[in-house]
């Protein structure tokens, strides 16, 4: 093992770490709290999060054993095993995500109608739908023999048979595997968000003329007074582009360089360099401890639950009542529907 190799191994236990405590908080929350169990995107947010654990748990040290050992890191049954897991979980939290912005978009394009378009049993059907979805694909790798140790990514995951006969078989599972999970999950990501923005920027246009109508009436406001309001009113427009832009091109940034790989190497001219392998496999390690904080843990009502079990714990007031309405979500996700 080199010393890049061994930055590989640095970066995967960093993230197992985060990854393991944050997906846990996540949990932790959805237990506590109520008001986020019954609330739709609490069950997206509690699947994706399963799914981060799983693959933290499992996967990634698996992948961490084969990175410093350069070898299959545990016999061929439990590499099968963790290969189905690895491919099973993949597609689990992209669907996942892809759930969790349909019902974004629902809340926000159709604020009125949310209560009947997307209802708890609604939200339990389309996780059904990915587990059947995810399940199908693994279940077909599994009897295919298509599962096993690739030493390109260090890790247990798909891999065409020893024998080499069925290599076109193999091709066209390997590309409608990833066109119906990533390329599917980015284009219902791309739609949904980029018809929120286009609601979000309607809106806020709205406010702004009020907001200008109001301050041209009141002449003798002071300067710093208007200054302040446009420099909020710009604030709000950015912060709906920055937070769209963190869901599709973190999706981008850490599934692409795997899927693009897995699909290259497919070429028979096409030789794949082990550590830029491993390399895409880390990206997509890196998203299970990145989605708690995109999806749940910055927002105002999993940071007071989060505070509850702290003050539980202490026995003390670490939020002291300052009149502030806590119940409204700083994220403003649904700010359009209330």
């Amino acid at each position: 093992m080199d010393f890049a190799e061994s930055l590989l191994a640095l970066f995967i236990v960093v993230v197992a770490v985060v990854s393991l405590l944050s997906n846990l908080l996540v949990l932790l929350c959805f237990v506590h709290s109520s008001e986020i169990r019954r609330q739709v995107p609490g069950v997206f947010t509690m699947n994706l999060s399963f799914c981060n654990i799983l693959i933290t748990v499992l996967n990634m040290p698996a992948t961490l054993v084969g990175i410093i050992r350069d070898q299959q890191p545990f016999g061929d049954c439990l590499c099968q095993a963790l290969s189905f897991l690895e491919t099973f979980l993949t597609a689990n939290t992209m669907l996942s995500m892809a759930a969790l912005s349909i019902d974004r978009w629902i809340a926000v394009v159709f604020p009125l109608s949310y209560s009947t378009k997307m209802r708890y049993k609604d939200a339990l059907i389309m996780v059904c739908y990915s587990w059947l979805h995810s399940f199908t694909f693994s279940l077909t790798a599994l009897l295919f023999s298509w599962l096993d140790y690739n030493r390109v990514y260090a890790s247990c995951t798909l891999q065409p048979s020893a024998g080499g006969g069925d290599g076109l078989k193999f091709t066209i599972f390997t590309v409608v595997f990833h066109a119906t999970s990533f390329v599917l999950s980015l284009l219902i990501l791309c739609f949904t968000y980029l018809k929120v923005l286009k609601v979000a920027r309607f809106h806020c246009k709205r406010i702004d003329i009020i907001t200008m109508q109001t301050l041209f009436l009141l002449v003798d406001i002071h300067p710093s007074v208007k200054q302040r309001c446009l420099a909020e009113q710009k604030r709000r427009k950015q912060r709906a582009t920055k937070k769209i832009s963190i869901f599709i091109g973190s999706f981008i940034i850490c599934f692409a360089p795997y899927v693009i790989t897995r699909l290259a190497e497919l070429l028979p001219f096409v030789d794949v360099n082990r550590r830029w392998g491993i390399v895409s496999k880390c990206l997509t390690y890196s998203k299970a401890a990145s989605d708690p904080f995109a999806y749940s843990l910055l927002r105002q009502q999993y940071k007071k639950v989060l505070v509850a079990v702290v003050n539980r714990l202490l026995r003390r007031d670490l939020y002291p009542s300052s009149g502030h309405n806590s119940s409204l979500d700083t994220e403003n996700d649904y700010c359009l529907q209330r």
